[in-house]
Order: C-alpha cells, then sequence, then structure tokens
C-alpha cells in the first residue's frame, strides 16, 4: 500500500504532463484558429490578444516541472492552479454567459460543455490527491499545505472572474474591438429567386415586402412575407417631364412614395392604386428622404453656405415646410464627407437612425429630429480616416481612398443590425472572404449584442437587409433570402424578447 501511494502522484503527474504536453502542442500547430476561437469566447475575448500566449507557455512550464521529482510539488501545486480556473471558466460558460460557445478542441473535442466541466472537477480532485501525498512524503506541515490549496484556488477562481467581469464591460461599454460571434442566432429558411439583381428594399407592411428596382424605377414589387411568389405593378407619374437622377421608391402603409432629390420632387400614391400624385415640387433638394408620415419627411441634405451634410425635416402642412438642423451632424474634417452616412428608420419605434459610413458612430432621433442618443459601433475608427480637398466651387473631393466603416444597415425596435467593413482583431481573413458580418447595437441604450455572420451565395455578397420581428430578409445577387432569428437574441437582462 505505501508503495502504491508512492507511485499515485508519479502517475497522476505524469499524466498531467502528457496532457499540457499534448495540449500545448495541438495549440501551437493550431495557433490562428486557436487564437480566433479564444476571441469568440464570451469570457475572455477582450484579451484574446495575449491570453493565447500566456495560456501555452503556461501548460510547457507545469510540463517540464511535473517531470522533474525534486520540484514536482511546485508543479503540482501549478497544474491545481491551472485546472482549477479552467474549471470555473467553464462554469461561468454555462451559467452566466448570454449564450454557450461551441466545446473546445483537441483530446477533448468530443465532449459536450457539462462533460468538460465533470472532467476537470475530477482532475482538480486528483490533484489535490497528489498533492497531500507528496507533501506527506515529504513531511511538510498539513496544515500549510491545506492552506496553500485553499490559497492557489481563490487566486486562481479570482483572476478568471476579473478577467470575464473586465472583459463583458469593455466588449460592451468600452470599445474594444473584439468581436464576439453569437451562436446561430439566425437560420436560413426561405430563399426566392427574384431573377434580377437590382431590387432594394421599399417597405414593409403586414404580410408584404415591397422593392424597388434600380434599373426600372417605376416598377413597384410585392412578394409575400413567405417568399412562395411575387407580383408587380408598372406605376404611373402625374407630371415626369423632369430630368431624373436617382429616382427611388418607398412604402408606408397606405401609400407609396416615389421621389428625386435632384430635380426635387415627391409623388404619393395608394397602394393598390398605379398612379402616384405631385405632393411636393422644389420644396426641399435632398440627397436622402425617409417618410415619416404621409406629410412629414426627413431629409439629408447640403447647406447653402458651406454644402456641408445637414438633416432636416420637410412638413407639407407647414409654413415654412422645412427647417434644417445644422448640429445634428457633426463636423470633424469638412463635414461632408467625414459626416456621411445612411438615414434609416427603426420599425416599430418610428425613430430614425443615422449610421456614420466613415467613423464609429450612429445617432438616434426622433420624428421632430430631437437627438435622443449617440452611440458607437464597437471599432475604434472614432475620427473619419478620409483626405479632401475643397474646390474652388465649394465642391469637396477625396484626394485618397476612405476607410468605410460601415455599410448596409437595418433596425427594428430597439436594434440595428449594421454591416460592417473592418475586420476585429484575431477574425480571420478567410471568413470574411466568404461572408458579411453583421454587429448587433442595442439603440436605446450603448450596447453591443453581437455579431453573425451572412454567407455569400455563388460569390455575391449582401447588398440589402430588412428586419422584422420575427426574420431578417437579405437580398444577395438574384435571390431574397430568409432568416429566421433565434431565441438567442432575447434580453439577458430582462429576460423579454426583443420581439425580433
Amino acid at each position: 500500500m505505501r508503495k502504491f501511494l508512492q507511485i499515485l502522484p508519479v502517475v497522476f503527474a505524469y499524466c498531467f504532463a502528457l496532457l499540457f504536453c499534448y495540449a500545448s502542442v495541438s495549440k501551437i500547430l493550431d495557433f490562428e484558429n486557436f487564437q480566433v476561437q479564444l476571441a469568440q469566447s464570451p469570457l475572455l475575448s477582450a484579451y484574446a490578444g495575449f491570453i493565447p500566449y500566456a495560456v501555452i507557455i503556461a501548460e510547457l512550464i507545469i510540463a517540464v516541472l511535473l517531470f522533474i521529482k525534486s520540484i514536482r510539488l511546485v508543479g503540482l501545486y501549478l497544474t491545481l492552479g491551472i485546472m482549477v480556473s479552467f474549471t470555473v471558466y467553464i462554469y461561468l460558460i454555462l451559467n452566466y454567459s448570454d449564450f454557450v460557445p461551441c466545446s473546445c478542441g483537441g483530446i477533448l473535442e468530443k465532449l459536450g460543455w457539462r462533460e468538460h466541466l465533470i472532467f476537470n472537477i475530477v482532475c482538480v480532485l486528483l490533484v489535490l490527491v497528489g498533492i497531500y501525498i507528496v507533501a506527506r512524503h515529504a513531511e511538510k506541515n498539513v496544515f500549510k499545505t491545506i492552506i496553500s490549496t485553499v490559497s492557489i484556488s481563490i487566486v486562481s477562481a479570482g483572476v478568471i472572474i476579473a478577467l470575464f467581469l473586465s472583459s463583458e464591460n469593455i466588449i460592451k461599454k468600452e470599445n474594444n474591438f473584439t468581436r464576439r460571434f453569437l451562436l446561430h442566432p439566425i437560420i436560413e429558411d426561405k430563399t426566392l429567386d427574384l431573377g434580377i439583381n437590382s431590387y432594394y428594399f421599399a417597405g414593409v407592411e403586414h404580410d408584404k415586402i415591397y422593392l424597388g428596382n434600380l434599373t426600372a424605377p417605376l416598377i413597384l414589387t410585392s412578394v409575400d412575407t413567405a417568399l412562395t411568389g411575387n407580383s408587380e405593378v408598372r406605376l404611373h407619374l402625374d407630371k415626369s417631364d423632369y430630368k431624373f437622377r436617382n429616382l427611388q421608391l418607398q412604402v408606408k402603409s397606405p401609400y407609396f412614395y416615389l421621389y428625386d432629390g435632384s430635380v426635387p420632387v415627391i409623388y404619393r400614391g395608394s397602394l393598390g392604386d398605379s398612379l402616384a400624385r405631385t405632393i411636393s415640387y422644389r420644396d426641399a433638394y435632398f440627397t436622402q428622404l425617409v417618410v415619416i408620415d404621409s406629410s412629414r419627411f426627413a431629409i439629408r441634405t447640403q447647406s447653402r453656405q458651406n454644402q456641408q451634410y445637414v438633416l432636416g425635416s420637410l412638413n407639407l402642412g407647414q409654413n415654412p415646410k422645412v427647417k434644417l438642423h445644422t448640429t445634428i451632424l457633426e463636423k470633424q474634417i469638412d463635414g461632408v464627407f467625414d459626416s456621411d452616412g445612411k438615414l434609416i428608420t427603426s420599425l416599430k419605434t418610428n425613430n430614425l437612425i443615422y449610421t456614420f459610413s466613415y467613423r464609429n458612430q450612429f445617432l438616434v432621433v426622433d420624428e421632430e429630429l430631437n437627438v435622443l442618443k449617440k452611440l458607437n459601433t464597437i471599432d475604434t475608427t472614432s475620427r473619419a480616416k478620409i483626405q479632401t480637398r475643397r474646390l474652388s466651387d465649394g465642391k469637396h473631393k477625396m484626394t485618397a481612398p476612405p476607410l468605410l466603416v460601415n455599410k448596409i444597415m437595418t433596425a427594428n425596435r430597439h436594434l440595428l443590425f449594421n454591416q460592417s467593413n473592418l475586420i476585429g482583431k484575431h477574425e480571420s481573413s478567410k471568413a470574411w472572404e466568404k461572408a458579411s458580418v453583421v454587429d448587433i447595437y442595442r439603440t436605446d441604450k450603448q450596447e453591443y449584442v453581437g455579431s453573425f455572420y451572412i454567407q455569400n451565395r455563388t460569390e455575391n455578397t449582401m447588398s440589402y437587409m430588412l428586419a422584422t420581428d420575427k426574420y431578417l430578409y437579405v437580398l444577395i445577387g438574384n435571390e431574397l433570402v430568409r432568416y429566421k432569428f433565434r431565441t438567442a437574441l432575447l434580453d439577458p437582462k430582462s429576460g423579454e424578447a426583443e420581439n425580433l
């Protein structure tokens, strides 16, 4: 029995040493993948820059210590520390994470997270047995051994908990550019071939999605939300002898609207009727327009004084009809390209959202264009990276390619879905070649929810997206694709659904 007790800690030490050697070598051979996976951890993603190196180095050092008899006890103490750390990490994943990611790879890749937790607990118990036996044979004080094991366990657990708390805070609040990819937040469930790739979303009402066509602006296409088929209506204008440059279509029940800010003119027609009548002519030039109601519109235009972009309201029932809000879009460089962006409306809340193209900011304003929130995306481009020149005629021109930050966006209730153009830390460049990345943000407070991929289809990338209560609709090439939201997008704090 005495000989067995002498051999037992040696067997434990060699087994743990081999386990650490295998684990560290596996990580080294597939380091890029290991680093990327750790970056997606919901607990430690903000520290994915140094933790991969620290884990590998620690495992190799501990393995060496376990093989050397004279310092084996030190190796066992360190083994206890790292195994407690891993165990607490898995416990936090299972109980306090917004979602449970895929299990780790390597020798334990077949285990789920709960099985992995049980395995780690068993390992911790075996290490404690090994420490007790080695300390006893070395005639160490039992009380000191207990104090040492308890202290190491508390410190190890405390470090992981501290990293978890600070990582969550950095990711959601402090804008460290590390994405956290959600676990299958959307599921593709239906596709409709539209035949051409020039469609864009014009609106959604009840059980119909409305599409405009860039190459045929007078065609209103409606698709049922089940994607079983589509129908077309050719629209007619009461007056059309204008030089249209960008005739666009929007639908807000019970009307459809056609407009071109370069004329400028706005038409309105009833859904179910093909005739669109002029309701505004030369009231205001604009580059973007969002329908608020049948007589009120939010516009983006350029100031006559300095040519800078400004937001404004066009109210056909008031005099004057146009009111400019010159302080909403803040100038950084030239007031034109640096404040360029996309003005959209959030379904159900009717708030407006302006997302800047070249900086990490979006604004939430109400229908009266009062600023409700100034919020940030997770990338670090707080100042637009552009180079421009002001020409003698007052126009601004770019003198170098800009750094595009935000591309396509849609909003529903209190969530903004934003396609980013910037790769984050520890993300795979190969994945970016095959998909578009969509980041989700709250619009009622500063919070990054998470990210997901929209896969390319036959080399076509996403061109437009539209979020409703249950589905995300995406236009990719000739196809309209419907994705169903999963319960992973529930509000983790209140437990109430975001009604996606």
